[in-house]
């Protein structure tokens, strides 16, 4: 299952698949939230499992909207990802990426591109 969360004031987004193509559980996302205190609006999404809750930061905290859902059964925070994970992902697939090139620029210069010279390395 694939958890998601962010977060930013007035605005959180998670991503539950409990209401992916489930136009029933996405009712009972959106009655629950709509029932609680300082919540503005919610928008679900049975495509992607998507939840957009808008919701006065004054009233309610987004940890209380997360703990309500959790409760319930619709999220799972110990299994949700957030935006910070995935920038470190592509920053460390990225650096791979470059780390790699840099060691084959180093390598074709250091045996001048000779395959005789690469064979020669490999074995």
């Amino acid at each position: 299952m694939s958890y998601y969360v962010h977060n930013v004031p007035g605005r959180l987004r998670v991503k539950t698949p409990h209401a992916k193509k489930n136009p029933a559980t996405a009712a009972e996302i959106t009655n629950l939230l709509e029932s609680m205190v300082g919540i503005d609006s919610t928008a679900v999404n049975t495509l992607t499992g998507s939840v957009v809750i808008n919701y006065d930061s004054a009233a309610v905290k987004s940890d209380d909207i997360l703990a309500l859902l959790q409760r319930q059964g619709y999220f799972d925070m110990t299994e949700a990802r957030t935006s910070e994970h995935y920038f470190d992902e592509a920053v460390s697939r990225a650096g791979g990426v470059i780390g790699k090139a840099i060691i084959g620029i180093a390598l074709d210069k250091m045996f001048e591109g000779s395959a005789l010279s690469l064979l020669t390395v490999l074995i």
